[in-house]
C-alpha cells in the first residue's frame, strides 16, 4: 500500500514523497514545472515524521477525552435535580444554576387534561394572574399566531421590596411521532421600556414539557431558570422556589378544568 508525507515547494515549496514500495525507500523534492532533482531524504527523517503523527494523534486523543468529560459532566449536572417539597402530587425539584444565585426550579405533576386543553390555559395570558403564584399583571403584547406570542407580566413581591416584570416571548411545539409537546417561554430584555420602581427581569428562561399518559391525562412539567436582579433576602427566595411552584400547580390543576380550554382545538396540535 502507497503512503506518502508530502513537503511542497513550489518558489518556496518543497515536494517530499515517501514510497515503500521497496525495501529502500525513495523520494524526490520537485519545483513544480521547472526541475526535478533526485533526493535521498536524511536517515532517522521516517522515524522522526511517525513519532510527530503520533505525538498529534495523542494530542488530538486527549482534547477529545477532556471534550467528553465536559459534556458527561454537564448531562450529569443537567440531571442532578434535589426534591424540595411534594404534595397533592406535585413534586417540586431544584438544583444549582449556572447563571443565577438563585436555584433553577423544576415541577411537575399528572393532570387530567389533553394537551390542548393544557395548551389553551397556559397560553391565555390574561388568566395568569389566576393561577401563577404573584402573579399580578399579564398584558398581551404581540400575537405572532395560536401558538406564538410576546407578553408582558408583573410579579407581586412582598414589600419593602420592589416588584419584578419581564417580557417572554412563548413558542409551542409538538413531536408528531411521540405528541410531547415543549412550551419555551424566554424572556426578551429590551423588548419594551423598563417602568420606574419595577426592577426588570433580564434572564429567565422557562420550559414547559406536556407529556400524554393516556385516559384523558398528561404529565406537566415545568423547568424555570431566573435571575430576579438585585439583593433577595432567603425567606423570598426560598418561598418562591418551592411554596411559588406548589401553588402554581396546585391553581392550575384547577384551572384547566374550565370549559373554554376543554373546548380548545388546535391545527397544529394532536391529542
Amino acid at each position: 500500500m502507497l503512503n506518502k508525507y508530502t513537503i511542497m515547494l513550489q518558489t518556496k515549496k518543497i515536494c517530499l514523497y515517501k514510497l515503500l514500495d521497496h525495501d529502500a525507500p525513495n523520494a524526490y523534492f520537485s519545483v513544480r514545472k521547472r526541475f526535478f532533482i533526485n533526493f535521498e531524504p536524511p536517515e532517522g527523517i521516517y522515524a522522526f515524521l511517525g513519532l510527530f503523527m503520533s505525538r498529534i494523534h495523542s494530542i488530538s486523543s486527549l482534547f477529545l477525552t477532556i471534550i467528553l468529560l465536559f459534556a458527561f459532566s454537564n448531562l450529569f449536572a443537567q440531571d442532578n435535580w434535589a426534591l424540595s417539597a411534594e404534595h397533592d402530587g406535585i413534586k417540586v425539584y431544584t438544583r444549582p444554576s449556572a447563571n443565577s444565585k438563585i436555584k433553577a426550579v423544576k415541577a411537575m405533576c399528572t393532570m387530567q387534561a389533553s394537551n390542548s386543553q393544557l395548551v389553551a390555559a397556559i397560553m391565555d395570558i390574561k388568566t395568569c394572574n389566576e393561577w401563577v403564584y404573584h402573579s399580578k399583571l399579564n398584558v398581551m403584547v404581540k400575537q405572532v399566531s395560536p401558538l406564538d406570542l410576546i407578553y408582558y407580566s408583573e410579579v407581586d413581591v412582598p414589600w419593602p421590596l420592589e416588584n419584578r416584570d419581564f417580557v417572554v416571548h412563548i413558542q409551542v411545539e409538538q413531536n408528531p411521532q411521540t405528541k410531547v409537546i415543549t412550551v419555551n417561554s424566554p424572556c426578551i430584555p429590551g423588548y419594551i421600556p423598563e417602568k420606574d420602581k419595577i426592577v426588570r427581569i433580564n434572564h429567565s428562561i422557562g420550559n414547559w414539557t406536556i407529556t400524554p399518559i393516556g385516559k384523558g391525562q398528561v404529565r406537566a412539567e415545568y423547568v424555570l431558570e431566573v435571575d430576579p436582579m438585585g439583593t433577595i433576602p432567603a425567606w423570598l427566595i426560598n418561598m418562591f422556589a418551592t411554596k411559588g411552584p406548589l401553588e402554581t400547580f396546585r391553581n392550575l390543576k384547577s384551572h384547566v378544568q374550565k370549559d373554554v380550554y376543554k373546548k380548545a382545538r388546535y391545527q397544529q396540535i394532536i391529542d
